[in-house]
């Protein structure tokens, strides 16, 4: 990320800001921050073994491959959308949920997207501690909390060092793809997994739902890597930057994990890494690659571990009526989150590639409708003229519960319930459709279609522009 040449403008390494708004003199990078940022994030080990849940899950190589490409396309147009306005509205992306949900009523997306993180985090952390295990030769058990712990120290140091780490992690990632990839190419015959193409329309919709699923959760946070931007920068920019960014870098990395998968049969679950790095190389090569299967891990952990910690914040703030976090604060914030990922991935290894998918199927009904929400809030309903003391004060203009958009978004759950698919629910209609999940699409649709009626009723009574204490 490129740092601003005005004068003033200071970054220090360790973050001082938390949920409050970055004012212009704090403002730097460019939009191509966002790109590096995502393909850093999306190249690791966690979006290998998703793409091959695709085959692990019965679909064939070719169909899988198209289906996930088509998902992150759809998935990433949500992501991009949330990651351009994060210079307007200058916050951190779920604190913006109390202008529609209420300063209490935040509350209930936030702690859905802290499940999410905590999910992710546990995933990611036994994948990389497996990797961290192999370099150091302890038990998985060690490596993880290894990787737990610097993952801890990056995230206290916060916005600058997460962007920084990810700048070297696209460029380590692309090189250790390219070397992958062609060791693949070299020593298997992919043209023969290529030619076997038997479509099956639950497998093809699942490869979809399960790239769209990948991008669309990251939507509560991408905009938070974006709030320190100068407010004039594009959105088109920041929209082309990161959804590029997420797309390739995840397509690159599923598409190796399809292969993976359909080379290693019965034999990938349980043993993801070492069968990752042991189709690239083996002795010394093999611990470089275990090395960059853990720094790639790095980054996306560190979002996870930071983004956790700011929803933390955001709802133990909105009943204190303060936002403010200093550093130490935050430490015990990501220390908390970062050990629950840590015992979470300890005690369930065993059973991770199947319970993740589910995992990730299943909370995506949650996510898509708040996506819906704050993606019309907006471009159609808000802008980016927020009151900012009013989102600390529970008897201000967004009160502490605003029973309409909570309503919306409890009627955009239920919509999308006969639709899903997963190890933890299947629904009717789902179930007709032969077992497929096309329930994000409903989330999306109908959730912002019901979310415009009922917001653009009380726009009069909504501010025109940024109001920022003056205190």
């Amino acid at each position: 990320m490129a740092i601003s040449k005005e004068v003033g403008v200071s970054t220090p390494v360790i973050e001082k800001r938390s949920l409050d708004y970055i004012p212009d003199s704090e403002r730097h990078g460019t939009a191509f921050g966002q790109f590096t940022l995502w393909l850093g994030v999306n190249l690791n080990i966690t979006a290998i073994v998703t793409g091959a849940l695709a085959v692990v899950l019965g679909g064939d190589v070719f169909w899988s491959l198209i289906g996930l490409l088509i998902g992150q396309l759809l998935g990433s147009m949500v992501m991009g959308l949330q990651a351009s306005f994060g210079p307007k509205i200058g916050l951190p992306q779920m604190i913006r949920s109390r202008v529609q949900f209420g300063v209490f009523g935040a509350v209930i997306p936030l702690l859905l997207v802290s499940f999410l993180y905590v999910g992710f985090s546990a995933g990611g952390t036994l994948l990389a501690g497996q990797a961290v295990a192999r370099i150091l030769s302890v038990s998985d058990w060690l490596g993880i909390v290894v990787f737990g712990t610097v993952t801890l120290l990056l995230a206290t140091l916060g916005y600058r060092t997460i962007h920084s780490i990810a700048k070297v992690a696209s460029v380590v990632g692309v090189c250790a793809f390219i070397y992958m990839f062609a060791a693949l190419l070299t020593h298997h015959d992919i043209g023969s997994l290529l030619a076997h193409r038997d479509f099956v329309a639950r497998h093809f919709v699942f490869a979809v739902s399960l790239a769209a699923a990948w991008q669309i959760s990251y939507g509560p946070y991408v905009a938070d890597y974006a709030r320190y931007l100068p407010a004039s920068t594009s959105r088109v920019k920041i929209f082309l930057a990161a959804s590029l960014g997420t797309v390739i870098g995840s397509q690159a990395a599923m598409t190796f994990g399809v292969f993976a998968a359909a080379l290693a049969g019965a034999a990938f679950s349980g043993r993801e890494v070492q069968f990752v790095v042991g189709l690239g190389a083996t002795g010394a090569m093999a611990m470089a690659l275990y090395f960059i299967v853990g720094f790639g891990k790095i980054t996306m952990m560190t979002l996870n571990a930071y983004s956790s910690y700011m929803s933390t914040a955001t709802i133990i703030g909105a009943f204190r009526h303060r936002d403010t976090v200093s550093v130490r604060h935050r430490f015990f914030y990501v220390l908390g989150m970062v050990s629950l990922a840590v015992v979470i991935a300890i005690t369930g290894s065993h059973s991770f590639i199947k319970s993740f998918s589910s995992f990730l199927i299943f909370l995506l009904a949650f996510i898509t409708p708040w996506s819906a929400i704050s993606i019309v809030d907006y471009f159609f309903v808000n802008g980016s003229n927020y009151d900012l003391q009013a989102l600390s004060d529970p008897n201000g203009r967004y009160r502490k519960w605003n029973l309409p958009t909570i309503g919306v978004y409890v009627c955009g759950v239920l919509l999308e319930l006969p639709f899903i698919s997963s190890g933890f629910y299947t629904g009717p209609i789902a179930r007709a459709l032969a077992d497929s999940d096309i329930s994000w699409v409903i989330g999306l649709v109908a959730t912002g279609l019901l979310y415009g009626l009922v917001a653009r009723r009380r726009r009069r009574a909504l501010p025109d522009h940024l109001i920022i204490p003056t205190n």
